[in-house]
């Protein structure tokens, strides 16, 4: 007996993913009511993407499928390009404070990390890129997923975060100093020992350098935004990434240092919580991307309560929330380039769609939110020629969602297909 006419599209994607990987290298056709071109800014209808092995060969919107292509109809959905997080953790998630900082270990975050980056690949984010990971397991972990040995999206790895002592990457800031902890450290104080610091990330596999210009909300030191490096010492920072070719993401929050990171040459601002006339003048200059994580704020005044997080760090929240997203809103309307991204791990990885309607809430547009999340956010990470489109050459990242997300853009967060490279990751449940 035949496939219900509801469920043939869905079979035929069932059994194009349990294919082999060799019998997927055929050229195949995904078909679909709709698809968003994000590079024109417009939606087009009777999409055809055209695959061939790992990579996009052909874009069609006048419903024809090539007599040599097999065609899977995803039906009455919205094709867009692979998803793209500009600010995850992939390898930890807030949790109890205490049995987190005392009771875990990297090694625990190790264990759990393939976990987060299945379910970030399920909600069809498809390239993330990590700013801050422990023991360099962002490296092994985006090795294994290029190996192909667990799940998950590609991944622009950082290793290690650099910080000051004393600083938000300071993990023993707030502890007594009798508290040791083992293992590899980001923090270096001073021109001479922040080039080495940043060598040393980049001999043991980092692909972007990311440094605290500020400090932080999630960590016990008594600002939220003050500096935390020296401008000589943010200018060593760039300056030493950049001779190794590597990108640099700059933590900062306060105004003064914000605008610090930015005439040291910094390639994005994350965060970006005080924003003035004058930062946001200097972004539009420097042509420094704003990467804002704008949705978190809920989460962490609902949960972190309950996670036994101290006051102190709470009402840091409140004092960052909504300044943070007025300055994502004035950047916006302003022109600031804008790349996506969440913060995820602060909150539950999977959950990075949420910050969509957020994004649209506080000034983009749905079609502007959408491309921060694809071709902006892989031009920021100098992979615009892999990444972020759905055009012939690049890797077939592609996936849906129901309906029409530039009507609804909620429906982000329902994605029911995900392809990485040519390979299904995820289809809708039957």
């Amino acid at each position: 007996m035949s496939p219900s006419p509801v469920l043939r599209p869905l079979a035929a994607v069932l059994a194009l993913a349990l294919l082999p990987a060799a019998a997927q290298a055929e050229r195949i056709a995904l078909t679909a009511a709709r698809y968003v071109d994000v590079d024109s800014g417009s939606l087009r209808n009777q999409a055809v993407i055209v695959i061939d092995g790992e990579r996009i060969v052909d874009v069609r919107s006048d419903g024809q499928v090539p007599a040599d292509a097999r065609r899977i109809d995803l039906g009455d959905v919205t094709l867009l390009p692979g998803l793209i997080d500009c600010h995850v953790h992939i390898d930890w998630q807030s949790g109890d404070y205490y049995v987190e900082a005392f009771r875990r270990s990297a090694i625990d975050n190790a264990v759990r990390a393939h976990v987060y980056a299945q379910r970030t690949l399920d909600a069809g984010f498809t390239t993330v890129r990590n700013v801050g990971s422990a023991e360099f397991i962002d490296v092994a972990l985006r090795n294994a997923i290029d190996r192909g040995e667990v799940r998950g999206p590609r991944i622009v790895a950082s290793g290690l975060a650099l910080g000051a002592t004393g600083s938000h990457m300071d993990s023993g800031t707030g502890f007594s100093p009798y508290i040791r902890t083992e293992g590899f450290s980001g923090i270096a104080d001073g021109v001479d020992a922040i080039r080495e610091k940043i060598r040393f990330d980049v001999k043991f596999g980092a692909d972007v350098i990311k440094f605290a210009a500020s400090a932080g909300v999630l960590t016990e030191e008594e600002s939220v935004g003050d500096p935390q490096y020296s401008q000589d010492e943010m200018n060593a920072v760039v300056d030493e990434a950049h001779r190794w070719h590597r990108k640099v993401a700059a933590h900062a929050h306060g105004t003064e240092a914000i605008k610090m990171a930015i005439k040291a040459g910094v390639d994005s601002i994350e965060h970006g919580s005080f924003l003035d006339d004058e930062a946001i003048a200097l972004m539009k200059k420097h042509g420094t991307w704003l990467v804002a994580d704008i949705y978190n704020d809920d989460y962490i005044l609902a949960e972190f309560g309950r996670l036994k997080y101290p006051q102190s760090i709470i009402e840091k929240e409140r004092k960052v929330g909504r300044t943070q997203r007025e300055s994502f809103q004035r950047a916006a309307k302003a022109g600031v380039k804008i790349a996506y991204g969440t913060d995820a791990g602060v909150y539950p990885h999977g959950d990075n769609a949420r910050q969509f309607a957020k994004m649209v809430e506080w000034g983009q547009t749905p079609m502007q939110a959408l491309q921060a999340a694809t071709v902006r956010a892989a031009e920021l990470l100098g992979r615009g020629d892999r990444v972020g489109s759905l055009k012939a050459g690049l890797y077939a990242d592609v996936i849906a969602v129901p309906g029409n997300p530039l009507d609804t853009i909620a429906n982000m967060e329902k994605v029911t297909f995900v392809m990485k490279g040519g390979k299904v990751e995820k289809t809708a449940a039957p």
